[in-house]
């Protein structure tokens, strides 16, 4: 895996350098020392791990991966465990608190690489089609103080509201300003697929397929969420499904 590391202080990116030097599986790509830097680095370098301090200068680790489109694999570092509850809240991989043990960055580790096998799968050929944005994986939510790294695949359905997308996933509802059509840009067409002008579904995530007596169809989503799909694409998600 590639990995970047994100601290304002040179000493504590030299000692967690020190550490990973013997993962013979991890190749650190690159260092920053604020959040412009960082930002610009995962432009640069797209790494699949990346080692976040929370507090530097320029802004949070959280305002950091808002900004991004894809979010890669992340652990937060920090001296301050006071931010525990809420990086865990994101769904981050794992929360290590300086000074970082090698015991307790190995088993981190062993996460990143079970998760990086996950998202490498779901990748499969898609993110190298020519001609088109590489497909999304994560993305970083965030609503109010609450905030979350999410899978796409755990994504159920997506709602167009102007500007903004609403996400449903595991019983959460938020807001992200991002419209459906530039989300729909990055998505998989084989996993995802757009059920009419305001709503993007999960094929994975349907659970029943209704028939309307006007040649359109509605499926049943995950928490019993019924979406209507337009009549020019019930005959598509008609053929995709094999119905």
């Amino acid at each position: 895996m590639r990995a970047l590391l994100v601290d304002d202080e040179r000493l504590a990116r030299n000692a967690l350098r020190r550490l990973l030097s013997v993962h013979d599986d991890i190749e650190i790509v690159g260092e920053a020392a604020d959040a412009a830097a960082a930002k610009a680095s995962l432009r640069a370098l797209d790494p699949d791990l990346l080692f976040l301090d929370i507090e530097m200068p320029g802004g949070d680790g959280f305002s950091l991966l808002q900004q991004l489109e894809d979010v890669p694999i992340t652990i937060f570092t920090t001296a301050y465990d006071s931010y525990a509850v809420r990086a865990f809240e994101a769904n981050a991989l794992d929360y290590l608190v300086k000074p970082i043990s090698a015991e307790r960055l190995a088993a981190s580790l062993a996460r990143a690489r079970k998760t990086f096998a996950q998202l490498s799968a779901v990748d499969g050929d898609a993110t190298a089609r020519e001609g088109r944005p590489s497909m999304l994986r994560q993305i970083f939510v965030r609503d109010g103080e609450r905030c979350w790294i999410v899978r796409l695949d755990d994504i159920f359905l997506m709602e167009s509201e102007g500007n903004y997308t609403r996400l449903l996933f595991s019983g959460e509802r938020p807001l992200i300003l991002r419209s459906l059509a530039a989300i729909q840009e990055r998505l998989d067409p084989r996993s995802f697929f757009r059920a009419n002008r305001s709503q993007i579904i999960n094929l994975s995530a349907i659970e029943r397929v209704e028939d309307e007596v006007d040649g359109r169809i509605v499926v049943r989503m995950r928490r019993g969420i019924r979406v209507e799909i337009s009549r020019r694409q019930s005959s598509r998600l008609k053929d995709l499904l094999s119905l």
